[in-house]
């Protein structure tokens, strides 16, 4: 079985954007929606306070608990481990909003919203909506680039080394703080990351068994 995963190394993390950034565009995402962000705190007491910086996304948990409450089934997990959202299930209850302990999910409520308000959506935005439509009334969110995924295993490509079938958050990291790869496969880089450099799960005592490791 294979079960897809990400490993985030904090200490390499220089807090660029470019992950936000590369998600946004990747999914012509709308004004105000990101499924990739940072989350930043503080640690420690003046004089002596260091900055914390959380990449945080979808963590595609394998205890789910917005599949859980999803009432009409739209919220599933496949076989490799991605929690996906079937559009035409979703009957934007937002129950599953309300229980990812990660704040991960958006509800897609408007699709009228412009970059530039009051002056029509840009061609580029037209075409983004053609090229990955999403449904109004829904919930949407990271899907580990799924599209991506399952374009290049087809083509016999391998996730996580080859780009074209790697997340694009994962290919715009500049400084390489992201990986991804299988985490069922003892010898995949992510595997050996979290064994070698003991990667821990954001809030384990939540039960959620998150796909998503950290490293630092």
């Amino acid at each position: 079985m294979t079960r897809w995963g990400m490993v985030i190394d904090i200490k390499k993390c220089v807090h660029c954007y470019s992950c936000m950034i590369a998600c946004k565009q990747e999914h012509f995402l709308p004004p105000g929606v990101f499924w990739s962000r940072l989350v930043i705190g503080e640690s420690g007491e003046y004089p002596q306070v260091r900055k914390i910086v959380y990449p945080v996304l979808c963590n595609q948990c394998r205890e789910a608990a917005c599949v859980d409450v999803c009432p009409s089934g739209a919220s599933s997990i496949r076989d490799d481990g991605i929690v996906t959202i079937d559009p035409d299930k979703c009957t934007g209850c937002q129950y599953c909003v309300i229980a990812c302990p990660y704040q991960q999910r958006t509800f897609f409520e408007d699709d009228n919203k412009e970059y530039f308000p009051g002056q029509g959506k840009t061609e580029l935005e037209i075409i983004g909506r053609q090229l990955y439509p999403m449904q109004t009334k829904t919930v949407i969110k990271c899907d580990f680039c799924k599209e991506r995924i399952d374009a290049g295993l087809k083509k016999g490509l391998k996730p996580g080394v080859d780009r074209e079938a790697t997340p694009a958050c994962v290919n715009a990291c500049m400084v390489k703080a992201r990986h991804f790869g299988d985490l069922d496969d003892p010898d995949s880089e992510v595997s050996m990351l979290v064994r070698g450099r003991k990667g821990y799960q954001l809030h384990p005592e939540w039960g959620t068994e998150p796909n998503v490791y950290y490293i630092d």
